[in-house]
């Protein structure tokens, strides 16, 4: 879900915007100056503003609220490098789509001591329009709600593996923004409590651990493989979005696994898959091989049922993929094994190359993999 906690900016010209901040300092009253778009230096590619990782003039932004880049080298150092040239704060704009999120110093023992926040890309575009616009730095808190909705993290680690070219990752959790408890030690208010927004997978992790303590307590006798299932293979597809743009569905199972987790259909799993994608390895480009996996299907769903099995390939020629077989009826609690295929042409240049398995009960999916072919 698209939200924050943060600063309202606000611009002259009626503009309202919301800035997260972070490691680094607060204003202590709201603090009103005029806004300095920073374009010295080298910039950064989709926001066009300075990154501001070297040296600033002496005195440019003397005075001046400086809005800077996000990119290339630590918040702390392009902080300092604006508080160097005179700057009274710093807004720096996110490079990626989705929320602002907080900054964190780089550790080293010369920190900037000048309030410093984020603002989201789009925000940041609209403010780099407002050069010398007087802008006001609110020293309060809000509750920013955002159409900033399953937007991938330009962070988040992707695959394939090395080697092997395994798929990866299995499946999506929230991990951006995520409010989460901490120790009250790193709190200067413990009462009521103390909270703050985290992202990375130390966030995702425990979304998809969770689920998986929900799945177990519904069903206490599925295997760990059935639990792993349940939540990978009933991920929802087609919801998740490019970070570069936060606009393009993404379906890349190297980029979003199965989708984005869903904890109710993890719970009314019908079928479970071990396991829950196949990845064919690394294929020469010329070799015009075809190669093979096993995947178990399991019927979770109580009682008989019948599955159907076909793939979706979302690419025109090149790679072929086949599944048998195609119809199978198991008692409640029976398993069966499909075969898996892939064909790659003779000189199939396309580096990376995917298909679904999809798995429907009564014309309905009910559940399906990730098939992955790397050319080399």
């Amino acid at each position: 879900m698209g939200h924050f906690v943060g600063s309202p900016v606000t611009t002259a010209d009626g503009g309202r915007y919301g800035a997260a901040s972070g490691d680094f300092a607060t204003v202590a009253a709201d603090l009103t100056a005029p806004l300095e778009v920073v374009t010295q230096g080298a910039t950064n590619s989709v926001t066009g503003l300075s990154t501001a990782c070297s040296a600033l003039t002496a005195g440019s932004l003397s005075g001046t609220i400086a809005l800077i880049s996000r990119g290339t080298c630590s918040f702390s150092a392009k902080i300092q490098n604006a508080q160097l040239a005179g700057a009274l704060a710093v807004l720096v704009v996110n490079n990626v789509a989705g929320d602002p999120t907080a900054m964190a110093s780089d550790g080293t023992p010369d920190q900037p001591t000048i309030p410093a926040y984020m603002v989201g890309l789009e925000d940041g575009l609209v403010l780099k329009t407002k050069d010398g616009v007087s802008t006001t730095i609110e020293a309060g808190l809000e509750y920013f709600r955002t159409a900033n909705d399953n937007i991938m993290a330009g962070f988040s680690s992707r695959g394939p593996t090395d080697v092997q070219f395994r798929i990866k990752p299995d499946v999506v959790a929230p991990g951006v923004n995520v409010l989460s408890s901490q120790p009250a030690g790193a709190c200067t208010q413990t009462e009521p409590s103390c909270w703050a927004f985290f992202q990375g997978t130390s966030m995702a992790t425990p979304h998809v651990a969770g689920s998986a303590a929900v799945v177990i307590d519904q069903h206490a006798d599925w295997s760990s493989a059935d639990v792993r299932s349940a939540i990978v293979n009933t991920a929802v597809r087609g919801v998740l979005k490019d970070s570069a743009t936060g606009k393009t569905i993404v379906d890349n199972p190297n980029v979003v696994g199965a989708g984005l987790e869903n904890l109710d259909n993890a719970v009314r799993a019908k079928v479970s898959l071990d396991p829950v994608s196949v990845s064919f390895g690394g294929v020469p480009s010329g070799s015009g091989q075809n190669r093979s996996g096993e995947i178990v299907v399991k019927n979770l769903s109580g009682a008989s049922a019948t599955f159907t099995f076909a793939i979706e390939d979302p690419f025109a020629g090149g790679a072929s993929y086949a599944v048998s077989p195609t119809t199978v009826t198991l008692a409640a609690g029976a398993t069966t094994t499909l075969r898996v295929t892939v064909d790659v042409p003779r000189g199939f240049a396309q580096l990376d190359d995917w298909a679904w398995l999809e798995v429907s009960m009564g014309g309905t999916e009910v559940a399906h993999a990730a098939l992955y072919t790397r050319t080399k």
